[in-house]
């Protein structure tokens, strides 16, 4: 077999069923002998986004794979990789290579190193199995995240040895897991005890880690409030008890005040990077334990009193059974902590019910919102946004119940990323409904995929908040968008995805919206792609109580 045969069969092997790819790459035509199906998207970065979350969405049991050609292919690629990065997602890239590496020409193995774990190239046929190991084996271990894979021109060379699949003596990789110190298990469990104020913080490292029942366990041991990032959204439901939601740019008042007032703060899974685009802990007055499983982590941004360094579902499990030793009865906290989220969060509802039930034109983004959860079978649904604004509007209101059923990200805020990922969602769950919210300006950066959508039948449904205009703008471009109506963006996304072979209906009227929706969902069962546009308000609010509450003054 030569190295494209080679390779296609290795992807076989580790369990790949498609190819996302934009050509020209030999590795496509390799995949398809072997069943693997090849889906060419319209631009390379929908491609890494969907192979993206089809890495997520296993929690990276299978491994996401795309392919596209050397120089300007791989070049449009970079911003996908660089999410996936950001995000610790693991991929496996390959760049067609073959091209020169002199200046001013793009090398890839170069220029991807501070976007993957690793990034190499393969020149000679015999390397190209330990390489492709490599790939697989790094993209897994520890924080998960993109390698770059780039075969110098040599697909069609004859690979030693390799006259069948036996003869390659190719076992597939696994992820293996690392275990905390016992010590500093126990310890953490003292300090969540002998907590006053204790909050647990949810990260996507329980995700990874597949520890949802052990994350319960200890949360209902400790009787904690819970809150999550926006990647470890849906980790924890959010009907429970205990549950708070998650925090963004946006959050709750319950988030918002027990991040204040905790005087323990538990992270688990999670990294407590610092972005602007998750949860502002404050230093003063806390004390931190902190799970994650890479210890670059500890002391990074939050300082750590107690670390548990290892996989969460281990860590989790072992945290729980030193609360199990240590308490011998239920501590009856939880009708407590249930209380107060309901005494902070009832009147926040009854701020933003007006807007959530809104019949206001145009519409309120809100009352879109607040119809689908009441329509949608929220335990069955895989829901996205985008940046900006649908991820403001959308994440302290959506609650989720199942594992994995919210793709959150926010350490990166490509606009358009949220489309890839609900194709690849579907791609992987093709029972659910997959969802994208965004708006106006994402689906400029990324909207010409639903033809892929509609060539690939890939039913997913996606919700467009159109309001004529980049209005998170306009009071940083006040004078140019006054000027020259530089922020004044829009067009009838409507027919254009009818163009492309989708079904979709345009929304003025508030009394429309739940028919809409209902239209929609029907139409993917039907094994048709969806994008409803709503035209809705031009004005921008969003409950940010860490921030001074709404965007725009008033108190929320």
């Amino acid at each position: 077999m030569n190295v494209g045969q080679v390779t296609a069969n290795v992807l076989k092997l580790e369990g790949v069923e498609y190819l996302l790819t934009y050509p020209l790459n030999p590795l496509t035509e390799r995949c398809a002998e072997v069943d693997i199906r090849p889906i060419v998207v319209r631009q390379e970065r929908i491609g890494i986004h969907m192979a993206d979350a089809i890495s997520r969405l296993s929690s990276g049991d299978r491994v996401g794979v795309f392919a596209c050609q050397e120089g300007p292919g791989i070049e449009n690629a970079f911003g996908g990789v660089a999410q996936c990065w950001s995000e610790g997602v693991p991929l496996v890239v390959f760049p067609s290579g073959g091209g020169s590496f002199v200046k001013p020409a793009f090398n890839s193995t170069l220029n991807f190193q501070h976007i993957t774990k690793h990034s190499e190239i393969v020149s000679r046929p015999e390397q190209i199995i330990p390489a492709l190991r490599r790939a697989f084996s790094i993209a897994r271990q520890g924080r998960p995240g993109p390698v770059l894979i780039e075969v110098a021109g040599i697909w069609g060379a004859e690979v030693p040895g390799s006259e069948n699949v036996a003869a390659l003596n190719c076992t597939p990789t696994r992820r293996y897991r690392s275990a905390p110190d016992p010590r500093d298990v126990d310890a953490a469990a003292a300090a969540l005890i002998a907590a006053r104020k204790p909050l647990i913080y949810v990260g996507q490292g329980v995700h990874y880690a597949k520890a949802w029942d052990e994350l319960k366990a200890v949360c209902e041991l400790v009787e904690a409030p819970v809150c999550s990032s926006l990647e470890g959204k849906s980790a924890f439901p959010e009907t429970h008890p205990l549950a708070l939601g998650s925090g963004g740019p946006t959050m709750s008042r319950a988030v918002a005040a027990n991040v204040a007032e905790a005087d323990v703060v538990f992270g688990a899974g999670a990294s407590f990077t610092q972005t602007g685009f998750g949860i502002q802990f404050p230093r003063e007055n806390k004390t931190f334990i902190h799970n994650t499983i890479d210890a670059c982590d500890i002391d990074k941004n939050i300082p750590a009193k107690y670390a548990m360094v290892g996989d969460s579902k281990l860590a989790l499990g072992m945290l729980r059974d030193a609360l199990k030793d240590r308490l011998k009865k239920p501590r009856g906290l939880t009708p407590a902590v249930a209380a107060r989220t309901k005494e902070l969060n009832d009147p926040w509802y009854a701020e933003w019910m007006p807007r959530l039930t809104s019949d206001a034109k145009p519409l309120s983004p809100f009352r879109v919102i607040w119809d689908l959860m009441h329509i949608a079978d929220v335990p069955n649904t895989i829901i996205t946004h985008d940046a900006g604004s649908p991820r403001d509007e959308l994440s302290p209101f959506w609650k989720s119940v199942t594992p994995l059923s919210y793709i959150g990200w926010g350490k990166s805020t490509q606009l358009g990323y949220g489309l890839g990922l609900a194709m690849g969602a579907k791609l992987a769950h093709p029972d659910k409904l997959c969802m994208n919210m965004w708006g106006d300006a994402a689906i400029g950066m990324t909207g010409m995929d639903f033809e892929t959508c509609a060539r690939n039948k890939i039913p997913i449904m996606s919700i467009l908040f159109n309001n004529f205009g980049m209005h998170m703008e306009d009071e940083a471009m006040d004078y140019s968008r006054k000027k020259y109506g530089s922020t004044n963006i829009t067009g009838n996304y409507s027919e254009f995805a009818k163009a492309l072979g989708c079904y979709s209906e345009r929304v003025t009227e508030p009394t429309q919206i739940a028919h809409a929706l209902v239209n929609g969902i029907n139409a993917t069962k039907e094994g048709k792609p969806v994008l409803l546009e709503f035209i809705t308000t031009p004005e921008k609010v969003y409950s940010r109580p860490q921030r001074g509450g709404y965007r725009g003054g008033s108190n929320s």
